[in-house]
C-alpha cells in the first residue's frame, strides 16, 4: 500500500482544495512551525502568532474531518526547524513512498522544494493551490512582446474572463474604472463603523515564541488577538464588510485620518493571503450583494474593491513570477541610505509618519495609501535602499508575503524596477497628504513651507528627488510638467540645501 506525505505550508490553508474532498488512510498531511520561516526577516509578533494560530486551526479542522495530520509546533522536540531536514527525516523514519506539495507562492520556497525533491529517494509531484484566478505564467504570456505590463489591460481581461460587473462583453454602465471617484478625505466621524473582530487569548503561543528566542517587532495583546484565523471567521468578516463597510469603501479608501485605522477597508488581506478564503468567492460575494442593494451602494464603491482583488492582487503575483529572481535586486535610482531608526519606533516629529508607523507597530496593519504615499513616499524621496524598504514591509505587516510585498514596495512604491509595475514614481509633497485627511493638523512641521525652520521635509525632499534624478525621469511623459515647474522656481538652491540638511539628519526628523 502506498504511503503518501503531503506538505501544507502556512499560507496554503485552503479547505476547499481537492486534496481534502475525501479522507485517505494512505495520506498524511505535514504542517510545521519553523525557525526557517520566523527568522528569514524580523516579523511583527502578530504576524507570527497569526500564522501559527491559523495553521493550528486548519490542522484541527482537517483532523476533525478524518484526515491524518503530522503537526510540528515550534517547540516540538522532533522539529528540525527547516523544510529540507524535516522532510528527509520524516521520509526516512516513517517510510513514505511518495511526496506531494502545493506550488508555493514564494520563489525562495519554490527553489527549496525543487532542490529537496531532487534529493529525495522517493517520487514527488506538485499541484496547484487552487486559489488564484491565473496561473504563474499567465501575465507573462498575456503581455508577451510588450515592454510594459499595463494593469488596466489585465484587469479588463479578468473582468471579462470571470464575468464580473459585466454586460456581455462590455462593463456595466459602460465604464471600466471609477478610480477618480474614490479619493475623498473623510470629513464625518459618524460614518465610521467598528470592525468585526474575533478576540482570542494567545498567552500560551506567545510564551512559546518568546521562549524560543524568536526576534520580533511590534505589539500584541495576549488577551485580545483580533485577526481571523479560520475560514469561518473570514467569511463572517466578508459578510460584515458587505453589510456595513462596502457602502463607503470606495469613496474613502485613500483617506488618511487619526480617527480610525481601518476606515472602511475589509481586513480580509490576511485571510486571502493565507488562502482561508479565495479571491473569486470574495468578489462574487461582493458583486452579488451589490446587485441586491444597488439603490443603497454606488458602483464606484464596488468596482474599487473588486479592482484591488482581481486586478491589482493578481497582477502583482503575475509580475512576481514573470520577473523573479532578478526583480529582487533592482535598484533603478541606486539608492543606498538606511531606514531612519524611527521606522522601528514611530518616534518622529512628522505626524503622518508617526501615525502610520505607530499604527503599523500596534496593529500589524496599514491601508494601501499609508503604505504607498506616507511611509513608501518618504523612503523613496529620502533615497532609502530598496532592500531596507523590502525587509521593513515584509516584516511589519500581517498580510506581507514576498510575492505581494516585493512587487508593491520595490516596484510600485520605490520605482526600483524602473517602470515595470508603475508608469511613474509615486511621490508627493505635503500637499497630497494634507488633502487626504488630518495628519498635518497637529504636526511639528508646516505643510505649506518648502524651506526654513519647521518646513515640512516632504516639500524640499520632493523637489530634491526630481532634481537629482532628472536624467532618469525627464523624458517620462507623465513627469514633464514637474520639471517645467521646477525650472521656473526661483529659490532652487535654497530648496536643495534644505533637503540636503534633512537628508543628513534623517534620524532626528
Amino acid at each position: 500500500m502506498p504511503k503518501v506525505l503531503r506538505l501544507i505550508l502556512g499560507d496554503q490553508l485552503n479547505m476547499t482544495h481537492f486534496w481534502f474532498e475525501k479522507t485517505d488512510e494512505s495520506v498524511t498531511y505535514l504542517m510545521m512551525e519553523m525557525r526557517q520561516e520566523t527568522d528569514y526577516v524580523i516579523h511583527h509578533i502578530q504576524k507570527v502568532v497569526g500564522f501559527f494560530l491559523a495553521m493550528r486551526t486548519f490542522s484541527q479542522t482537517l483532523q476533525k474531518k478524518g484526515h491524518r495530520v503530522r503537526y510540528f509546533s515550534l517547540d516540538h522536540p522532533e522539529n528540525r526547524q527547516n523544510l529540507k531536514d524535516q522532510l528527509k527525516d520524516l521520509i526516512q523514519k516513517e517510510g513514505y513512498t511518495r511526496f506531494e506539495y502545493q506550488l508555493p507562492d514564494e520563489y525562495r520556497l519554490d527553489q527549496i522544494l525543487k532542490e529537496v525533491c531532487e534529493s529525495l529517494p522517493i517520487p514527488s509531484s506538485a499541484v496547484d493551490t487552487e486559489h488564484f484566478l491565473t496561473s504563474r505564467e499567465f501575465l507573462k504570456d498575456f503581455f508577451k512582446g510588450k515592454k510594459t505590463y499595463l494593469m488596466e489591460t489585465f484587469y479588463r481581461e479578468m473582468r471579462r474572463k470571470y464575468d464580473i460587473l459585466m454586460d456581455g462583453k462590455d462593463p456595466l454602465t459602460g465604464q471600466w474604472n471609477y478610480d477618480h471617484d474614490n479619493r475623498q478625505a473623510l470629513k464625518d466621524k459618524k460614518l465610521l463603523k467598528k470592525p468585526l473582530i474575533h478576540p482570542k487569548r494567545v498567552k500560551e503561543i506567545l510564551e512559546m515564541i518568546e521562549k524560543a528566542g524568536v526576534k520580533t517587532i511590534g505589539k500584541i495583546d495576549s488577551e485580545q488577538f483580533t485577526w481571523p484565523v479560520s475560514r469561518e471567521e473570514s467569511l463572517e468578516i466578508l459578510e460584515y464588510f458587505c453589510e456595513q463597510l462596502l457602502p463607503n469603501f470606495g469613496a474613502y479608501q485613500d483617506a488618511l485620518t487619526t480617527w480610525d485605522p481601518y476606515l472602511f477597508h475589509s481586513r480580509l488581506s490576511f485571510s486571502l493571503n493565507t488562502k482561508m478564503i479565495s479571491p473569486l468567492e470574495v468578489v462574487q460575494t461582493v458583486e452579488k450583494y451589490w446587485y441586491a442593494h444597488q439603490n443603497q451602494i454606488s458602483i464606484a464603491q464596488v468596482e474599487g474593491f473588486i479592482r484591488q482583488i482581481i486586478g491589482w492582487r493578481e497582477y502583482m503575483r503575475g509580475i512576481y513570477w514573470a520577473k523573479m529572481p532578478e526583480f529582487g535586486d533592482l535598484n533603478f535610482f541606486g539608492h543606498d541610505r538606511k531606514l531612519p531608526n524611527w521606522f522601528w519606533t514611530g518616534n518622529t516629529k512628522m505626524n503622518c509618519l508617526k501615525e502610520s508607523i505607530v499604527q503599523s507597530l500596534d496593529l500589524a496593519y496599514a491601508h494601501h495609501i499609508q503604505r504607498l504615499m506616507v511611509t513608501g513616499n518618504f523612503a523613496l524621496l529620502a533615497g532609502i535602499h530598496p532592500d531596507e524598504v523590502d525587509q521593513w514591509y515584509l516584516g511589519i505587516y500581517i498580510d506581507a508575503i514576498e510575492w505581494v510585498e516585493i512587487t508593491n514596495t520595490r516596484g510600485m512604491s520605490q520605482f526600483a524596477d524602473g517602470g515595470i509595475v508603475g508608469t511613474k514614481p509615486y511621490v508627493s509633497s505635503a500637499n497630497y497628504i494634507k488633502k487626504q485627511g488630518n495628519y498635518c493638523d497637529h504636526c511639528a512641521y508646516d505643510s505649506t513651507k518648502k524651506t526654513g525652520h519647521g518646513s515640512c521635509p516632504f516639500n524640499s525632499l520632493y523637489w530634491h528627488f526630481y532634481a537629482r534624478n532628472r536624467e532618469k525621469l525627464e523624458k517620462n511623459p507623465r513627469i514633464g510638467m514637474m520639471y517645467r515647474t521646477w525650472d521656473k522656481m526661483g529659490n532652487q538652491q535654497e530648496v536643495l540645501d534644505q533637503a540636503e540638511f534633512y537628508l543628513k539628519n534623517l534620524d532626528s526628523l
